[in-house]
């Protein structure tokens, strides 16, 4: 029998794209989030279209003292789990609401990192499985413009990172996304580059694709890779004075 594949954070364009994908393959699929009653309409859609399991399961990635009840009351426990949970914010509102910024640091890292612990913890004791968290490009390095979630998701990057150093001899395996622009409801209103701007359905397909070849670390558009190192190269001193 196949395994299925929890998706966290089932709600956003990426999570929908990456069930869709997941379910092409024959997964059957575990979409958990918030107000989950609302994701009726995926969970028929992805039966009728390809013939496979759907279960819906509240999720709520900051309450994170029912994570181990949330994970023991799943009807199975998944081979994969992708974390799409995340939420971005506005850095203006963030420098000045505590409130919201502790809101999108333990969106992006706090909650996530909790959830696929859990996890962790089921999966290396059965030795097998994959876990797949979305971090950003935005934490390979602080910038003034988004400085607040990209520390958050530059924590859940170096989290994962540790989390696969030791998961590496005990049969699973860890997959750090990060995306760079994506073209979904959250972004609607940002006015991204093409060269730099992906489709859920395109970070889909890199997802299922790095979990089927074990890759570690992957950019969705592989261009990401060099602007960072580039960002990453700029001299503190220079890059104190920039605005990007």
């Amino acid at each position: 029998m196949t395994l299925p594949v929890l998706i966290l954070g089932a709600r956003s364009d990426i999570a929908r794209a990456t069930a869709r994908a997941f379910a092409a393959g024959g997964h059957p699929i575990q979409l958990a989030a918030r107000h989950v009653e609302g994701l009726e309409a995926d969970k028929a859609d992805l039966e009728t279209r390809y013939g496979v399991e759907v279960t819906l399961h509240d999720f709520d990635a900051l309450d994170v003292a029912g994570h181990e009840g949330f994970v023991d009351a799943l009807p199975s426990l998944p081979a994969i789990a992708v974390s799409a949970v995340g939420l971005m914010g506005e850095q203006a509102e963030n420098e000045t609401d505590p409130a919201k910024a502790v809101t999108v640091m333990r969106s992006n890292f706090e909650g996530p990192a909790v959830i696929l612990g859990v996890l962790a913890d089921r999966f290396a004791m059965r030795r097998s499985g994959t876990l797949v968290g979305i971090s950003s490009v935005a934490g390979d390095r602080g910038r003034a413009s988004n400085y607040v979630y990209g520390a958050a998701k530059a924590g859940f990057t170096a989290f994962l990172s540790g989390l696969r150093n030791r998961l590496a001899k005990q049969g699973v395996h860890v997959v750090t996304v990060k995306p760079g622009f994506v073209n979904t409801t959250m972004t609607a209103h940002l006015d991204l580059p093409a060269r730099l701007t992906a489709e859920p359905q395109e970070v889909a397909a890199a997802i299922v694709k790095a979990v089927e070849k074990s890759r570690n670390i992957i950019y969705v558009r592989p261009i990401w890779r060099i602007v960072m190192a580039v960002i990453k190269a700029i001299p503190e001193a220079i890059f104190k004075k920039t605005s990007i």
